[in-house]
């Protein structure tokens, strides 16, 4: 004789999500760097030729400004902004020294490989004040190096150019297998951008700074295609629970 037994509901079986790998990369570098002053200011993703290379000294011959690496809408008045930079123009123009301030958020350029890709996220920075110099900009590079990577890390810096910094550098970290791996670029304020933003280039002075929250992120996961991040693969997510 049957009994009819009562199993009662199916169990659902809950995953408990987190935090996108990017979004913790990102928030953790920006806590760090407003607790050492700098506030937060935001801009708009698509901007204007001006914003995003005539004020920051990006002449029109550069090769960024060629369509095969940007991404220009409206008859090529307006982009979508290649960096974090125009931001840093817009408060500049809003703010008198001193200032520190850092931009954080998404980009876009012409690119798609497994180290890069058409949109990705980059943090910049700014601080400009009477005598500010490379050995500031060092002694801040070093703060955040370590903080990314530990106080173990042997550090680089390589002379490099961007048309808005001068002198540039570029940074690179020494990784477990003995190879130089560059993680951003930094330098002090051309004067000429800051005379673009109407501040006297002979009292102050300043230093800038840009990384590549992808690029950080694919060094301290051990990532090795940045397209990874991005093909919602939950067994690959749910490493960085």
């Amino acid at each position: 004789m049957s009994q009819n037994r009562d199993f009662g509901p199916p169990k659902i079986i809950k995953n408990q999500g987190s935090h996108h790998p990017i979004n913790q990369v990102k928030d953790s570098i920006i806590d760090f760097l407003i607790s050492l002053g700098f506030e937060i200011a935001d801009g708009p993703e698509i901007e204007t030729e001006e914003f995003n290379f005539d004020m920051l000294n990006i002449k029109e011959s550069h090769p960024a400004r060629q369509m095969h690496d940007t991404f220009y809408v409206n008859n090529k008045s307006h982009v979508l902004r290649t960096h974090t930079s125009p931001v840093q123009i817009r408060g500049m123009l809003n703010k008198k020294p001193p200032f520190a301030f850092i931009s954080g958020g998404k980009v876009y350029r012409k690119d798609d490989d497994s180290t890069h890709l058409p949109m990705f996220h980059q943090i910049e920075g700014i601080y400009v004040d009477n005598n500010v110099s490379f050995s500031n900009l060092k002694d801040l590079i070093y703060k955040i190096v370590h903080f990314l990577f530990g106080e173990d890390i042997k550090i680089r810096f390589r002379p490099s150019y961007f048309p808005f910094t001068e002198p540039s550098a570029e940074v690179d970290i020494l990784s477990k297998d003995g190879k130089w791996l560059e993680i951003l670029g930094c330098g002090v304020v051309n004067p000429i951008v800051l005379q673009n933003c109407k501040i006297d280039n002979e009292q102050y002075s300043g230093l800038a700074f840009g990384l590549g929250i992808e690029r950080i992120a694919m060094l301290k996961f051990g990532v090795l295609d940045i397209r990874d991040f991005y093909k919602s693969n939950l067994d690959f997510l749910s490493q960085f629970k």
